[in-house]
């Protein structure tokens, strides 16, 4: 199958760099990503719709946060994950990622909800993924149920009921782990690195974006070909990726607040090494992660003539979020100015 990654040698892996600071390790973890870098044409299109259109979900938003909510570019994040979307499916996928970005913002911030009210928006959203938007839950209302409900009506008309299942499975893991990470910070229970790298995987919420390649291409996966254990093992290293690289970025502020729930914290931690030496370690790891995903794809098996096509559009969509991940970043109000509520 054809791929969207090009290989790198592994030997960069081995280099060691010289200590650098967070924010100026990025640029060259960029430089060594060999997927290429995409994004489509109608993003800027997309986000100048997104912020006027957001009130009419009846989110309030003053002026300080229509300007934050249009630098962030959620539009262009959505653009660079699914190059290939039409503007319309553009629009539903730019509106899904701003819901998960504002409830992750309502779950990790000053005055964050609560437990039993991040567990209770968990089961309203999934209660409403899996059955119909006329039912409410308790724990999912206001302006967040209407901005899910609008986004979610173009995928739950388009897609088989075994993929909308697929989808809610993937949202469930998601907020059950962004529960799990509240409680840990409520407890003042600080993960070590293999603890905390699995339940990255679900609070990133790259298992949530990787269904929505299908519904951009109309074909989705057989169940046995999308759980597959070697199509499973790229997904967890694309989302490591993905994860790490955003750990890196959000450094200054995590020390601060996440309560060790950073890769880079959790290896200071469990190395006893200062900061600046477990940026380093991390951006190791990285570059040995991303040389395993590169020769992964070269050895996937084919599935046939009838799911190689689908295949391979799955394959470069986990790809795509790595690249798309890095860029977005690199680019964001988000990150570049800090993070703010939104």
């Amino acid at each position: 199958m054809t791929d969207d990654v090009r290989p790198a040698p592994r030997a960069a892996a081995n280099l060691r760099p010289a200590p650098l600071a967070a924010a100026d390790i990025l640029p060259s973890l960029r430089d060594g990503c060999p997927i290429p870098p995409r994004l489509s044409p109608y993003a800027d299109d997309v986000q100048r719709w997104l912020v006027p259109w957001l009130p009419r979900t009846g989110l309030p938003l003053d002026a300080p946060t229509r300007e934050r909510l249009a630098r962030a570019g959620f539009a262009r994040y959505a653009g660079r994950l699914y190059p290939d979307a039409s503007e319309p499916d553009l629009r539903t996928l730019t509106a899904l990622f701003t819901w998960f970005f504002l409830v992750d913002d309502a779950c990790d911030r000053p005055g964050r909800l609560g437990l039993d009210e991040i567990r209770g928006l968990r089961d309203g959203a999934v209660a409403l993924l899996r059955g119909s938007a006329r039912l409410r839950h308790a724990g999912l209302g206001g302006p967040l149920r209407r901005l899910l409900v609008s986004a979610w009506r173009e995928p739950r008309r388009r897609m088989t009921a075994r993929w909308r299942l697929r989808f809610a499975d993937a949202v469930a893991h998601h907020l059950d782990g962004t529960w799990q990470e509240a409680v840990n910070k409520a407890t003042g229970h600080r993960p070590g690195v293999a603890e905390y790298v699995e339940l990255r995987r679900a609070t990133s919420a790259a298992n949530v974006s990787y269904p929505l390649v299908e519904f951009v291409t109309g074909r989705p996966l057989p169940d046995p070909v999308y759980h597959h254990p070697l199509l499973r093992r790229f997904r967890d290293i694309g989302n490591d990726l993905l994860s790490w690289y955003n750990d890196i970025a959000s450094l200054e502020p995590d020390a601060a607040s996440s309560g060790g729930h950073n890769l880079v914290l959790a290896v200071a931690a469990e190395h006893r090494v200062p900061l600046d030496a477990a940026v380093e370690l991390v951006a190791r790891r990285w570059h040995e992660s991303m040389a395993d995903f590169v020769a992964l794809r070269a050895t996937l098996p084919s599935f046939g003539p009838a799911l190689d096509s689908a295949v391979t559009a799955h394959l470069d969509g986990v790809a795509r979020a790595v690249r798309g991940t890095i860029d977005w970043t690199l680019e964001s109000a988000r990150y570049t100015e800090g993070r703010a509520p939104y």
